[in-house]
């Protein structure tokens, strides 16, 4: 919905007001190009991961000055793309990283704007998946490494020191990890400081979480005003970048399915519904609980206990398990919190067509992703002449 995404928005800009700070949109969270669009429209920045984010955000009509390059695996072509696109800054993850970027930038004879993603070893508290911030992760480099990284940047021509960031997971419910985070990267600021390295930027990342069942994350604006309180007790003025995408765009948008049979076994009820782990992978991936309710309440049927399921042909496939249900075949009914890391990580599994995204705006309604097509799916395929039949 138009309407909850700017009003997330909003509550971030106001979160952070009164200190120099960027919001910048985290894609992966909802990259289509209605959405980045819209955020553009709020004077958003963003982050991204790849080059392809990258043309996105520039289709969207987003500014690649006010763009985040985030990541573990740049490519050559990604990172001189982004060099002449003149990207904000890019956040590297390791020494070989940085090597590259340096060999790209003094190959185009630019100068390359480099941040170092620390891993302060810090549990988010999270889902082991989305969790990027303990040593084992392959997310960012120690302090000790960073130091080195930041050394070598700091004397080469083809290198600028834009800035520090960190981000330690996703679905964060709790601020001491964030807090616990951000406080070891403003002590290495001041080490780097007194080094005569000069940081600019603080990159907090992003990661808050929202309720899907019972979860307690904090607001939008105590989360903010956390993060403000912790800079301004300890003395940190610099530029701020805050990277939210679930928090945007997750109860921004539902799933809609269809209930195509009920099926009951000695162990279970099933509600077998025209929606499938290839449409909404979170509850598969992650464990993820989803709300699901009918579109229409029906006082005349009975609540049942069932699990939703789809028509993929895997027992893992389900977007749901025990849920009380008072649905019939035919009836529609939706999956709440799906407008973040869903259509996103949707797939063709099972040649299954991706369905149609609309935005809607109080009364009104776009269509921002047509239906695919079976010709949509198979276009990039080809059969060899000598095995046609």
């Amino acid at each position: 919905m138009k309407i909850r995404l700017e009003h997330n928005w909003r509550e971030f800009e106001n979160g952070l007001s009164g200190r120099d700070a960027k919001i910048r949109y985290f894609v992966k969270s909802n990259s289509n190009l209605a959405v980045l669009a819209l955020m553009a429209r709020l004077d958003s920045g963003f982050d991204i991961v790849s080059g392809g984010e990258l043309e996105r955000v520039i289709r969207a009509g987003g500014k690649p000055d006010n763009t985040i390059f985030s990541g573990v695996a740049k490519t050559e072509n990604e990172i001189a793309h982004a060099l002449k696109s003149k990207i904000f800054s890019l956040n590297l993850e390791s020494p070989a990283e940085l090597k590259r970027i340096h060999a790209v930038a003094k190959e185009l004879d630019v100068p390359a704007p480099v941040s170092v993603r620390v891993n302060p070893d810090v549990d988010a508290k999270t889902h082991p998946h989305i969790s990027t911030g303990l040593r084992e992760a392959k997310f960012g480099v120690p302090f000790e490494v960073a130091l080195e990284l930041y050394r070598f940047a700091s004397q080469q021509r083809h290198l600028a020191v834009k800035g520090i960031a960190v981000h330690i997971g996703s679905q964060m419910t709790s601020l001491d990890p964030i807090i616990s985070a951000l406080s070891q990267v403003i002590d290495f600021v001041k080490q780097l400081n007194r080094d005569g390295i000069n940081i600019q930027h603080l990159d907090v990342g992003g990661g808050l979480g929202v309720r899907y069942k019972d979860e307690n994350p904090p607001t939008i604006r105590e989360y903010c005003r956390s993060i403000l309180d912790l800079l301004e007790k300890r003395g940190c003025n610099l530029s701020i970048s805050i990277e939210p995408g679930r928090a945007i765009s997750a109860h921004s948008g539902v799933l809609i399915s269809r209930v195509e049979y009920l099926k009951a076994t000695e162990a279970k009820r099933f509600a077998v519904v025209d929606a499938a782990m290839n449409d909404l992978l979170r509850p598969v991936l992650f464990d993820a609980w989803m709300e699901i309710v009918p579109v229409k309440q029906k006082a005349t049927i009975e609540e049942m206990l069932s699990d939703v399921v789809g028509p993929i042909c895997e027992t893992g496939d389900f977007l749901g398990k025990d849920r009380l249900l008072a649905v019939e075949s035919g009836d529609l009914i939706a999956v709440l919190g799906a407008g973040a890391y869903g259509a996103v990580m949707s797939s063709n599994y099972n040649t299954r067509p991706k369905p149609a995204e609309v935005l809607v705006d109080s009364n009104h309604f776009d269509a921002i992703r047509t239906r695919e097509t079976f010709d949509q799916m198979v276009n990039l395929e080809v059969i060899p002449e000598q095995i046609r039949i």
